[in-house]
């Protein structure tokens, strides 16, 4: 029976491990220019909490800055990734397209739902042909509480959609599944946790297991 996907981007659909340290270093050197930082680059600490909203990640990776060293942070860091993207430095997971395009064609409507910033998914959206398959992506700026699983009913009531699933590695995609009465596929890919997948009512080692879930 066809129904609504609602997939996570980082981790999920797209290789974020692939340009996220060079963009994580490129940024604390320009800190370490301002004379905002002295130490590593906390790039483990960023693996950790990936799939935060980016308030939390700087909160997190800055904790004694003001939030304007915050927010100039994370202009920064979007402009690399960014660049990195469009330098073709990025990918998606294997399988990522055909995937896509057999779930779209069994009837399924395909959805973005991310924590990323629109300028951001946008590039990676572009870059990849991404819209090729999906209907909209949404980024967690489009809501006021920037929180996953409001983001998620948003799209819910937009589209009217009453049966679907979330697909994604971390823990607020099973939430934004579970707190909204959805099917949470977890994906074991990068930054994913056995603590936190063990919550999802699926998971998935490879995109390809969509196709057993749902054609």
């Amino acid at each position: 029976m066809p129904q609504s996907l609602l997939f996570d981007m980082d981790g999920t659909l797209f290789q974020t491990n692939k340009i996220l340290e060079v963009s994580l270093e490129d940024t604390f050197a320009y800190l370490r220019s301002l004379h905002e930082w002295s130490a590593g680059t906390p790039t483990q600490k960023y693996r950790e909490i990936m799939g935060v909203p980016l308030p939390v990640v700087w909160e997190t990776l800055l904790p004694d800055h003001s939030d304007s060293i915050r927010e100039t942070a994370n202009r920064f860091f979007q402009e690399s990734l960014i660049t990195n993207i469009n330098q073709g430095k990025g990918a998606l997971y294997p399988h990522v397209g055909e995937v896509l395009h057999d779930l779209k064609q069994a009837g399924h409507s395909l959805f973005i739902a991310s924590n990323g910033e629109v300028e951001y998914l946008q590039a990676i959206v572009s870059h990849f042909g991404l819209d090729a398959w999906v209907i909209e992506t949404y980024s967690i700026q489009q809501i006021q509480s920037q929180n996953k699983t409001d983001l998620v009913r948003h799209i819910l009531n937009k589209y009217h959609i009453e049966t679907a699933a979330v697909i994604g590695d971390r823990l607020s995609d099973i939430h934004a599944a579970k707190y909204n009465g959805l099917m949470a596929v977890g994906c074991r890919f990068d930054f994913a946790q056995e603590s936190e997948l063990e919550q999802a009512d699926a998971v998935i080692d490879d995109l390809l297991e969509l196709r057993t879930l749902f054609l």
